[in-house]
């Protein structure tokens, strides 16, 4: 900034002006003007300091306001992050065979009661969310919502919730005979109008065990970025169907749950999916905030509210998952066994499905949402003969998360799909692509601004993605693994861990000692960042979009963002290729043989 300032720069203003008129030649006349002239940029250049200055003591408060939320959230119980009232029907916690799972009605929406929302002409709408190391509530958690919008269209709404620790002993088997009573009781209170089950990322699978077991209990089920085919995915571009070959399979699991003292941290879980793309969990998600801390505290501390709470489960729920899907990928096979003489068979599902996935989503790509479906029916006309109707819509870009938490999405796609429903249940049998024109672009509008159209496929149309026969040695070693961890290890670490251990393991896991750092019953100094922040925010005038510091600063976090992506592009080219190198060596030396 001194250049601005500089004697040649000076000496050329004063050539300048003497030029344009000979009466500034005189000494006194000409010091105004030259001083002007060196002062504005100089005081212009002192904004963005100030600006930079006051942008990081707010984003360090508003840190601190998120751990502090986590303290207090977590003082409460972790209670469900519902937008909307509620009551509870069912406590499974009660139940013969207890599960940490409750049924509640949604009964207020803001000033709108039950009665002023509901259509009883409507069928019912069940939402459960996922139970993968967060709490409930992501379908819910603000009005513009997967709960929201379908109040909006008159449904009556219920919701499936779950408590932060689950009951002694718990299994999945549990927990399924509790969701098959929560739809039960939900069909008994509407008896005309067979209720329509929404089940987001894990609790997507989850209702398709329930459809395939309760045949005549539901109507349509809506599977929201829901995993079923395991191992399918693109090679070197969806690496966490991998990562359980490189760990060894569950043995990694078990040994947590174990240290655990019978119970798995889901913050395992929620570092797992920011590793997937850790440039936009440790860089993109902070610089965003950074630099555009006056609109986005609210959206943030909003967000991290929900991330940040992590449930738990127990040792053999976790066990069961990962030998029976994430390793296994027993469901799409028909090997998914429930419980005693029960074993899941998707084909035994009646009920309409409509699958709605993303290209943007990396955690469940389309591949995996759909790759069950040429492995259930070998054909189109298999499906046609089971008397199956097989909706699925694809968004082109929105993440995993946006699809049960973007607004927009919330507003269209889901508005579009409970408005299609008696559409849907008039087709064919067949497999459908659904289809959305909207031509306004507006994604608060209704029928007939935009249309919703289905268009015949083929099973074929799917393809198939994915090796089974590398990830079926992942099997094999997995299983191998497991026994020797069970015979050898495991035994010694359940005699030796105690609650008090298992709690020291939980304080200290990065997800949450990288969060609780910036509370200020950990960290002094975050006192007097807050009494900082409240003094900035009294009279805080933020530099303008366009000012050019600060758009040279925006796309300096661009670039280093995008290098991160850069490196994470060649670990999961690494991982892909490693993994082809342990598991499948002949696909690899096909593979180089093409390149």
């Amino acid at each position: 900034m001194a250049t601005t300032g500089s004697p040649k720069r000076q000496l050329k203003s004063v050539a300048t002006g003497a030029a344009a008129s000979p009466a500034n030649q005189s000494g006194p006349k000409t010091e105004e003007p030259k001083a002007a002239q060196v002062e504005r940029p100089t005081a212009a250049a002192s904004t963005y300091p100030q600006d930079l200055f006051e942008r990081w003591v707010l984003f360090m408060d508003t840190l601190r306001e998120r751990a502090d939320n986590m303290i207090e959230h977590e003082r409460r119980g972790m209670p469900p992050l519902l937008e909307f009232k509620y009551e509870t029907l069912l406590d499974a916690r009660r139940f013969e065979r207890p599960a940490n799972y409750a049924l509640l009605r949604i009964t207020e929406v803001g000033d709108d009661c039950w009665d002023d929302c509901v259509d009883k002409a409507k069928p019912p709408v069940i939402v459960v969310d996922p139970r993968a190391g967060h709490g409930p509530g992501i379908g819910g958690f603000k009005r513009d919502s997967e709960v929201g919008i379908a109040m909006h269209e008159g449904h009556p709404v219920y919701f499936v919730v779950f408590f932060p620790e689950p009951e002694s002993g718990q299994t999945l088997a549990d927990v399924h005979h509790a969701l098959r009573r929560f739809v039960e009781e939900i069909a008994r209170c509407h008896p005309d109008h067979p209720p329509v089950l929404y089940g987001n990322c894990q609790a997507g699978w989850a209702i398709t065990l329930l459809a395939a077991d309760c045949q005549g209990l539901a109507g349509p089920i809506v599977l929201n970025g829901s995993p079923l085919s395991y191992w399918a995915g693109e090679a070197g571009t969806n690496p966490m169907r991998m990562m359980g070959g490189l760990a060894g399979g569950t043995w990694a699991a078990h040994m947590t749950a174990d240290l655990g003292d019978g119970r798995f941290d889901g913050a395992w879980l929620a570092q797992n999916f920011e590793n997937l793309q850790p440039e936009k969990a440790i860089w993109d998600k902070y610089a965003h905030l950074f630099s555009h801390i006056d609109n986005e505290r609210v959206r943030f501390l909003e967000f991290e509210r929900w991330w940040n709470g992590y449930y738990t489960l127990s040792r053999e729920e976790i066990l069961a998952i990962t030998e029976n899907l994430f390793i296994g990928n027993k469901l799409e096979t028909g090997e998914m066994r429930i419980c005693e003489g029960c074993t899941a068979d998707l084909r035994r599902i009646q009920n309409p499905i409509v699958i709605f996935a993303s290209e943007g989503d990396n955690i469940t790509p389309p591949a995996q949402a759909l790759g069950w479906i040429p492995k259930v029916y070998a054909d189109t006309a298999a499906l046609k003969a089971a008397g199956q109707r097989i909706v699925y819509l694809i968004n082109p870009h929105v993440g995993h998360l946006g699809i049960f938490v973007s607004a927009s999405v919330a507003r269209l796609e889901h508005r579009a799909i409970l408005e299609s429903l008696d559409e849907i249940e008039t087709l064919g049998p067949g497999l459908y692509e659904m289809k959305i024109d909207n031509p306004t672009g507006d994604p608060d509008c209704k029928k007939p601004a935009y249309s919703v159209s289905f268009e015949a496929r083929h099973v074929s149309d799917i393809g198939e993605a994915h090796s089974e026969d590398a990830l079926r040695n992942v099997a094999q070693v997995s299983r191998t693994g497991e026994a020797a961890y069970d015979l050898f290890l495991g035994p010694w670490l359940r005699a030796l861990t105690t609650p008090q251990s298992a709690e020291a393991l939980r304080a200290m896991h990065p997800m949450r000692w990288t969060r609780l750092m910036f509370s200020a019953r950990y960290n002094p100094w975050m006192g007097a960042v807050q009494a900082v922040s409240d003094a900035i925010r009294s009279h805080r005038k933020p530099l303008p979009d366009d000012d050019p510091q600060l758009k040279a600063e925006r796309e300096t976090m661009e670039r280093i963002g995008a290098s991160l992506g850069a490196m994470r592009v060649a670990r999961d080219q690494a991982i892909a290729t490693l993994f082809k190198a342990l598991y499948a060596p002949g696909a690899l030396i096909v593979d180089q043989e093409k390149e």
